[in-house]
C-alpha cells in the first residue's frame, strides 16, 4: 500500500488551530469548544397492538448552533489586536437592528498538520463577540494571562 493511502487514516490530531476572520488568519488559539452541529429528534408516542407503549424517533430540523468559545493568550496591546477592536466597534458602536454587514462577520476554526496543511475546516456565518472574558489571577502566579472570546454565530458548518 502507497504511504499517501496510510496517511489517509491517520488520526485528526488538535495540536495547530487557528481563527480566520473572512480569510484573515487572526490569532493562535490554546482551545476551542462550542463545535457542536446537531439535528432535533423528534419523538411520538404511540400504543402498538397488544397496547405497549411504543416511542418513534423521527429526524427533525437543524438546530441552531449554540456559542463558540475560543481561548487564546491575551495580547499585550490591545489597540492593534483585531478581535478587540472588532469587539469594541461592537459594544461601543453597538449593531444596528438586522445588520448583516460590517460588525457580524464569517470566519473559521483551521486544524493544521505538523506540515502545516490544513487537515479540518469548521465555517461560521454571521458571528460576533459577545464577550471576551479573563483567566483569574493568582498571586505567585507564572502563567500567561489568558482570555476567552465568546463568539455568538448563527451557522456553522465543517467543510473538511
Amino acid at each position: 500500500m502507497p504511504i499517501t493511502e496510510l496517511l489517509k487514516n491517520d488520526p485528526l490530531v488538535v495540536s495547530n488551530f487557528y481563527l480566520e476572520i473572512d480569510g484573515a488568519e487572526i490569532a493562535t488559539l490554546t482551545e476551542v469548544s462550542g463545535l457542536d452541529i446537531e439535528v432535533e429528534v423528534v419523538e411520538s408516542k404511540q400504543t402498538g397492538k397488544a397496547g405497549q407503549h411504543q416511542v418513534m424517533k423521527s429526524l427533525g430540523q437543524a438546530k441552531p448552533p449554540g456559542d463558540l468559545s475560543v481561548k487564546r493568550v491575551a495580547p499585550l496591546d490591545i489597540g492593534n489586536d483585531p478581535l478587540w477592536k472588532w469587539f469594541n466597534d461592537i459594544r461601543d458602536k453597538g449593531m444596528k437592528i438586522g445588520d448583516r454587514g460590517g460588525n457580524r462577520k464569517n470566519g473559521s476554526i483551521v486544524i493544521y498538520d505538523t506540515t502545516n496543511t490544513e487537515v479540518a475546516r469548521w465555517n461560521f456565518f454571521n458571528g460576533w463577540p459577545s464577550k471576551i472574558s479573563n483567566d483569574a489571577f493568582t498571586a505567585g502566579g507564572t502563567e500567561a494571562v489568558s482570555e476567552t472570546i465568546t463568539i455568538t454565530i448563527e451557522r456553522l458548518e465543517r467543510k473538511k
